[in-house]
């Protein structure tokens, strides 16, 4: 099922880029150094580390979040993502996701810094600050601790250390402040424009995606540094930062044809050779379609020749179906794009940010803003949904916690795909949407809420909140912390 080697150097031989960094063996503690350094540079090494991030957290991070945020369950007629589904992750399941995002983009990141700071290439720098800080925020998220400050030693640090979330995150931050203070203004050489394929050297575009990154970390810190992340944010606003306002992080050069392809896709579909592994799950198509919301024939296709949509419980795969109401499948295209950070997410972030610390007296644009820009995605129109008096109209008049569950209940409706995983983490951030006291089969049951998955192996309630250590870093270095359980909150969960 893990294909990431053969679906990155396929995409890259694709789009004519070789790299000398498509060298591992997926250890994250092979030495750097030994790369034929003669050979690599920051136009080289970034296309892949790109691929690397984007592969990773597109495919296995899109199945997990997607099933933990409850877009999607397992399919009653297959096996692949049962324990996912059961919250059952052993220390052997999804090596390749820790690793890749090491050895396949973390390690080329920070080859890529050491480079431009002795090419003084700026432009190039910011680049691969910026997704290093992303790529290393998805591990703090999923994993609470990793290797930082130790990690890429070579053949001095085999066993590196693993360092706090918080520390991470703050060493992040103060890494794009420095990226973001250089001079940017220097062209990039025509022959290197086209190794950028996120943006294609636009560097107003990385200013807004760096500047749009740092929001997104500093609110993760609101339950636990909250002044620390009042005072950045109010400083980042007041002084007018450009964002991702107009522009979505997202990568768009996907084709049909074999890793070429959105790595779901190559994944869940071209590599299983089926497009019914992952089936709607009801949580979210209840809450569709209690709201008349036209994106559910966008997010799923209809199990059923009648064309109606049906979903099956979560977590429920051991269950038998009437064939007459097979649930849906989600819906996969080989052209599918990845987001990084959308423009529904930005403003959605800014309609929180608002509300929190300015007074709430924008925040019912930036949310408007942001709803429309998630229908947007689909070539839809929510213009009538967000009407006053209309089902998913701002709660003006409302408390602060029914503006908030408002604003990231839309941001969980526009995360499925490979942006699942985002999901997943707000929810485990702001507790929306909320936990269900009840399953989903309960008349009781109000759509949309997050149920505990019917074949769940954590008992009742302890919902994940987190990924194991995967055996390929705990078999290897004597430093990795003691397991927890997945139930067990990172750092800056609420």
């Amino acid at each position: 099922m893990k294909i990431y080697n053969r679906y990155i150097l396929s995409f890259l031989t694709a789009v004519t880029v070789f790299s000398t960094s498509c060298k591992k063996a997926l250890d994250i503690n092979v030495d750097p150094n030994n790369a034929p350094i003669d050979q690599a540079t920051p136009y080289v090494l970034f296309p892949p580390a790109l691929m690397s991030s984007i592969g990773a957290i597109g495919s296995d991070g899109a199945v997990i979040g997607g099933i933990w945020s409850q877009y999607w369950t397992q399919s009653n007629a297959a096996n692949q993502y049962k324990t996912i589904d059961a919250y059952n992750i052993q220390r052997g399941d999804y090596n390749t996701l820790y690793t890749q995002l090491f050895s396949g983009a973390l390690e080329d990141y920070t080859m890529m810094l050491r480079l431009c700071d002795s090419l003084h290439d700026n432009n190039f720098g910011l680049m691969a600050t910026v997704m290093k800080a992303y790529t290393y925020q998805v591990l703090v998220d999923l994993y609470d601790q990793v290797p930082y400050t130790e990690a890429f030693g070579g053949l001095n640090q085999l066993q590196p250390k693993f360092d706090k979330g918080e520390d991470i995150y703050n060493w992040l931050l103060a890494d794009l402040n420095t990226a973001l203070s250089k001079d940017l203004t220097v062209p990039i050489l025509t022959e290197n424009v086209t190794r950028d394929m996120l943006f294609n050297g636009t560097m107003s575009s990385w200013v807004k995606f760096a500047n749009t990154l740092k929001l997104k970390m500093y609110l993760r810190m609101v339950n636990v540094k909250p002044d620390v992340a009042r005072d950045s944010i109010v400083a980042m606003i007041n002084s007018n930062v450009p964002l991702l306002t107009d522009i979505d992080a997202v990568f768009t050069n996907f084709k049909n044809a074999p890793g070429q392809d959105n790595p779901l896709y190559e994944s869940n579909i071209r590599s299983l050779n089926t497009t019914t592994n992952i089936r709607a799950s009801n949580t979210m198509m209840l809450w569709l379609q209690k709201n008349k919301d036209p994106r559910v024939s966008k997010i799923f296709r209809s199990g059923v020749s009648s064309g109606l949509y049906f979903g099956l419980n979560q977590g429920d795969y051991t269950s038998l179906v009437e064939a007459s109401t097979a649930p849906a499948i989600f819906r996969q295209s080989a052209t599918d794009p990845v987001y990084l950070i959308s423009k529904a997410e930005t403003y959605l972030m800014l309609a929180e940010i608002d509300e929190r610390y300015f007074g709430g007296t924008k925040a019912k644009g930036y949310y408007d803003n942001g709803v429309k820009a998630a229908f947007s995605q689909f070539s839809l129109d929510a213009t009538s949904l967000i009407a006053d008096g209309a089902v998913y109209a701002y709660p003006v008049t409302g408390t602060f916690e029914q503006k908030l569950e408002a604003i990231i209940t839309q941001k969980w409706a526009s995360f499925p795909g490979g942006h699942a995983l985002e999901g997943f983490f707000e929810q485990n951030r702001t507790g929306y949407p909320k936990y269900s006291p009840v399953y989903s089969t309960d008349p009781s049951y109000i759509p949309g809420q997050i149920v505990y998955s019917r074949n769940g192996v954590t008992g009742a309630g302890n919902f994940p909140k987190r990924l194991v250590f995967p055996d390929v870093e705990r078999s290897r270095n004597k430093n990795t912390p003691a397991e927890v359980p997945i139930y067990q909150k990172v750092w800056w969960a609420k």
